[in-house]
């Protein structure tokens, strides 16, 4: 094992292996990700590492008075769960993630109709909110790991004129919170955020890439 190295009193660590393509056929492990979600999938491949995408319908339930900072991970864990030991191959790492959007407290879904996401952006509009990432790592008959990323974002104060012409045009149905950061209103309606703007888009990739990494070092001897 590499020895720490002490620099002007200083504890230098030894560095971390980074998660690449090549790691992960050393460690003779595949990525699946279960989400039809085209944003998380797009990030993924951004890592440059290849996966397998499959799905599994669930019940994404929780109970209303689950504090919101801990509904992202439960949901995630539920997806995750869906899959059986029995479905997963010893070598298949797979990777589930939920994302929510809460204000106040309120935890806001994806909306239903154009006023439902007209309400929801109203909501947002002229403050501060969280976006929450349940990220869930499992391997064929080892422990999950699950880990939550938050991330603040502030809207400036919306005009009607402005949701209207958002909700319209972009039809953000698909989205928690009924926008994308990465989208016309994240240019002109974001003031700042605090945290990882790809926790916004659904899939926080630096949290995740360390994640990948603790897990495999927990659970794949080839990968040391």
């Amino acid at each position: 094992m590499p020895q720490h190295k002490r620099i002007y009193g200083i504890v230098i660590k030894p560095t971390a292996i980074v998660i690449t393509q090549e790691v992960l056929d050393r460690a003779g492990v595949k990525i699946v990700l279960a989400s039809a979600s085209p944003r998380r999938q797009q990030l993924l491949s951004e890592l440059g590492i290849r996966f397998e995408v499959r799905l599994k319908k669930t019940t994404e339930n929780y109970d209303p008075s689950m504090p919101s900072n801990e509904v992202a991970a439960h949901i995630a864990m539920q997806k995750n769960m869906a899959f059986s030991d029995e479905e997963l191959a010893s070598s298949e790492l797979l990777i589930t993630a939920d994302t929510i959007v809460a204000c106040k407290g309120k935890v806001l879904g994806k909306p239903h109709d154009v006023a439902d996401a007209v309400a929801m952006l109203h909501r947002l509009s002229g403050r501060c909110h969280e976006v929450y990432t349940g990220l869930c790592l499992r391997m064929k008959g080892n422990e999950v790991l699950t880990h939550t990323e938050e991330t603040r974002v502030y809207f400036k104060s919306l005009s009607d004129e402005e949701i209207e012409y958002y909700v319209s045009t972009y039809k953000p149905f698909d989205k928690a919170g009924a926008y994308g950061i990465q989208e016309w209103i994240g240019f002109v309606g974001i003031e700042r955020i605090e945290g990882c703007y790809y926790n916004v888009m659904g899939l926080p990739l630096f949290q995740l890439s360390q994640q990948i990494e603790s897990y495999l070092n927990r659970h794949t001897p080839r990968f040391l």
